[in-house]
């Protein structure tokens, strides 16, 4: 399967053309018209510093829907304890390049690059991405962040300087979104720690299908900020 190059005009091509690995197309750029148009066909940007922005929707898609999420006892006692203080949109900046920064020190490289934090950072002044994040005190121990559209959270990056800190907030964050009439969250590619989780994969066809769906209708999570 060949890999799409794009131009300047607002296009993708569809999904399905995918290679196997779930690479789609190369180049445009991350502009907010972009990204948005990106999501809603379940395309999402992830590419290293240096090179050209890479385009994916991979076959099979990991998804959580919030009655599926598991949470092991000692995540609940932790919760209960009260050992981190949880906020929403309070500190997405920080969260962002703790995202990215926390990738680096630990030599995995990251996708989270200077143009992808403006870019998203963009899109949350317009209400577009959110973040959740832990603290114990006035320090920022861990958090996540990601996109609204619907009824659909696309999950992005997590962070965690200190155990069990980004668990706590993405089950926080998975119980907000379940009061707020959320049904699907995105969660891209497998990995056995979001598998533990509830998370399941489904096909890109029935993933695709159920985005179109849930994307245009609305939920109960506040417009703009959420807190």
């Amino acid at each position: 399967m060949p890999v799409y190059l794009l131009s300047k005009n607002l296009l993708f091509p569809p999904p399905e053309l995918a290679r196997e690995d779930g690479l789609l197309a190369a180049g445009g750029d991350l502009s907010t018209p972009r990204l948005i148009l990106a999501y809603r066909q379940g395309i999402f940007p992830w590419y290293n510093l240096g090179e050209p922005i890479f385009w994916w929707s991979p076959d099979p898609r990991l998804i959580l829907e919030p009655p599926d999420l598991h949470v092991s006892r000692r995540t609940e006692r932790i919760i209960r304890q009260g050992r981190f203080q949880v906020t929403l949109d309070h500190a997405f900046k920080e969260v962002i390049r703790a995202c990215s920064e926390t990738r680096m020190k630990r030599g995995e490289g990251t996708w989270i690059t200077p143009e992808m934090i403006a870019a998203y950072t963009e899109l949350h002044y317009l209400g577009k991405t959110h973040s959740i994040e832990t603290w114990q005190g006035d320090r920022l121990v861990g958090g996540l962040y990601g996109i609204a559209m619907g009824r659909v959270f696309f999950g992005e990056s997590m962070f965690a300087k200190v155990s069990d800190a980004s668990k706590v907030a993405f089950v926080t964050l998975v119980r907000q979104l379940s009061e707020w009439g959320f049904a699907m969250i995105d969660c891209q590619v497998t990995t056995w720690h979001l598998l533990s989780l509830g998370a399941k994969e489904i096909p890109r066809p029935f993933f695709l299908e159920r985005l179109k769906n849930l994307t245009d209708l609305p939920s109960k999570a506040p417009v703009g900020k959420w807190s």
